[in-house]
């Protein structure tokens, strides 16, 4: 099965008050290169997450972003020190009695100390708690963004059958052109004898068959056809292959066919065949441009 190294994948874990959200961004590259971009709790994960994304997939520029957030609570996550609270307030009284002011001591005065507040502990103060909520939600993601290049991949791989299916009737035009053609040569040396027969001039018939068998042999493009078709087969193969990572052999096999559709139009030395290999390396060329996005 076709990947493609174009996709989105994301995914969301909520677990003890806390929120994780990873998304996962695939594009075209040679090679697998993964970018990732964690908060501070998760920093010391880096390389399993690098680790368990390069398992899944074997090309591709992947970006991944991976985010903390507080589910909203009930109660405020700070409480009040009450002990601490009736400590300032009497330390006050005892400062406002020696310095002989008259005006009472008001809440305003109480709140300027922070130390009657403490905070909760939060999810966010264990980072070791957090790894298993984001490895889980990662390893969604993946499935997901492996999922889209799948989808996408099969979508090239319909495309690419079409473009094989039309190679191979232009191949068809081809060997039938090429039987005539042999023929037609035939029939041209045959004029041109007869012309020259007709002034008297000496010439051998086996001669003649010979430069014939000769010229036969350097127009005969049957092995680059039989090739050709050969290499369209394994293409089709591949396609139908369930493992991934076929994008290189389809390149290799790519290289062969166009190879054997510039020796048919060489040797040909046929304006009708030549057209058609024209037809066929611009298919050839189509399928090139979507291969650069197959994993």
């Amino acid at each position: 099965m076709l990947e493609s190294m174009t996709g989105y994948g994301s995914a969301e874990r909520s677990e003890k008050g806390m929120k994780v959200l990873v998304e996962l961004r695939s594009v075209n590259n040679r090679f697998a290169e993964i970018g990732v971009k964690l908060p501070r709790q998760l920093l010391s994960w880096e390389l399993e997450v690098r680790e368990l994304i390069r398992s899944g997939f074997q090309r591709g520029k992947i970006s991944a972003f991976v985010q903390l957030q507080l589910e909203e609570a009930e109660q405020l996550p700070v409480t009040v020190n009450p002990s601490k609270v009736r400590a300032y307030k009497s330390l006050l009284e005892t400062v406002r009695q020696e310095a002989g002011i008259e005006a009472p001591v008001t809440l305003d005065h109480v709140l300027r100390f922070s130390e009657i507040f403490e905070s909760d502990h939060t999810i966010l103060e264990h980072p070791d708690e957090i790894w298993p909520i984001a490895q889980s939600a990662l390893t969604e993601a993946i499935g997901h963004l492996k999922e889209m290049r799948q989808k996408e991949g099969e979508e090239l791989a319909g495309d690419f059958r079409a473009r094989i299916d039309e190679i191979e009737r232009t191949l068809k035009d081809i060997r039938e052109i090429a039987a005539s053609n042999l023929e037609t040569i035939r029939k041209r040396l045959a004029t041109k004898i007869s012309a020259i027969a007709g002034r008297d001039v000496e010439y051998s018939k086996d001669r003649l068959e010979m430069e014939i068998v000769m010229a036969a042999d350097r127009l005969d493009i049957t092995e680059e056809c039989i090739r050709f078709n050969s290499h369209n087969k394994f293409f089709i193969e591949e396609l139908n292959n369930s493992s991934s990572g076929s994008g290189r052999k389809l390149n290799f096999l790519l290289q062969e066919q166009l190879r054997e559709a510039n020796t048919i139009a060489s040797k040909s030395q046929n304006a009708d065949i030549s057209q058609k290999v024209v037809h066929i390396k611009e298919e050839l060329e189509k399928v090139r441009e979507q291969l650069q996005n197959i994993e």
